[in-house]
């Protein structure tokens, strides 16, 4: 028996008035899933006008149930706009009331728990962490309602390689970051713990800076696939990123968004285009990624489009991923990545 697995970028319903219609599209396709995931890029919160946390994607607790009517059976939640104790409190309670699972967020050591969810005769693991965060009252610690995180540094060193960065005053420097040592143990931990007691596991990751895949990013990737994870989903740039193949299972470093209308400060955010991910699983191993491409309509809703209705989009992704040793092939409107021999 075949099992699907969906996993989905970027959802926030920040500015959405009337959400009923918005998966109006989408939902079908999901029906039936063994697992649809999705980024959650917002809280569920009524109380959003009074809070003295103002720097949150914040919608309404009534939304869960149009999460729930377009087929997600859970959420990650450690991300930047996650943020506010009694939002992110709120949101997992309306979620909770809705049946959807979540993962990343809550008290204490519980923001850092994997989620483990059995569907379909399999146990799906999950694991969140967010790479970026606000630096005050957002990390989940002692007593405090928040996100799990990872940790990384960022230094700056002249771009050696060009013979002007020697001697030329007011050359830019080359940006480098590193994962932080104990933060990628934990990491890498928690995932070795997740591999025995989860069939699939999916280390799921808010990280990056636009199309720029960082050191950083390729560290906690490599680490969370050499300790059993079966998949890296990572969203956060809000744009497509390549895929690399890492000891022959995909990292998948940008799923970009699949509902996203307005940005910080109402900006409207409307040009994007994200991937429609959909892994086969057989005989307890994923087998195959199918990618089809979304983008969103002038009704805010999320509409599939096959891969060669968007021709730049699907060169970028499948030259940028040969160069990290995946071979994506087009294949009915759809690219497939094949992983088994």
């Amino acid at each position: 028996m075949t099992r699907a697995l969906y996993l989905l970028g970027d959802i926030n319903l920040k500015g959405v008035g009337d959400p009923s219609l918005v998966f109006e599209h989408v939902a079908p396709k999901l029906a039936g899933a063994s697992m649809v995931f999705a980024n959650l890029e917002c809280c569920l919160f009524d109380d959003a006008a009074t809070a003295t946390e103002q720097r949150g994607f914040y919608v309404p607790t009534r939304f869960a149930a149009v999460l729930k009517a377009a087929g997600l059976h859970a959420v990650g939640m450690a991300n930047n706009v996650n943020i506010g104790q009694e939002a992110i409190a709120s949101s997992l309670a309306a979620l909770g009331r809705a049946g959807i699972a979540t993962v990343g967020a809550g008290l204490d050591d519980a923001a850092r728990e994997p989620l483990i969810i059995e569907r379909h005769g399999l146990r799906y693991g999950i694991l969140q962490r967010t790479a970026i965060y606000w630096p005050d009252t957002h990390e989940a610690g002692p007593g405090q309602v928040g996100v799990a995180v990872i940790k990384a540094h960022t230094a700056y060193r002249p771009k050696l390689e060009q013979q002007a960065a020697r001697t030329r005053p007011g050359v830019p420097p080359e940006v480098v970051t590193w994962a932080d040592p104990g933060s990628l143990a934990e990491c890498a931990g928690a995932i070795a713990s997740l591999r025995e007691r989860a069939d699939i596991v999916v280390a799921s990751f808010h990280w990056g800076y636009r199309a720029e895949i960082l050191n950083y990013q390729r560290e906690f990737a490599h680490a969370a696939i050499d300790a059993g994870a079966d998949l890296v989903f990572g969203h956060g740039p809000h744009m497509i990123l390549p895929i690399e193949l890492h000891a022959g299972r995909p990292i998948v470093y940008g799923c970009g968004n699949f509902s996203f209308q307005f940005a910080h400060d109402r900006v409207l955010h409307a040009d994007w285009v994200g991937m429609f991910l959909r892994a086969s699983i057989a005989d307890g191993v994923i087998g195959s990624i199918e990618i089809a491409f979304v983008e969103r309509n002038a009704d805010n809703q999320t509409v599939v489009r096959a891969v060669d209705d968007l021709p730049q989009a699907r060169d970028r992704l499948t030259a940028a991923s040969a160069e990290l040793g995946c071979r994506l092939e087009t294949d009915g409107g759809i690219l497939r990545l094949s992983l088994r021999a």
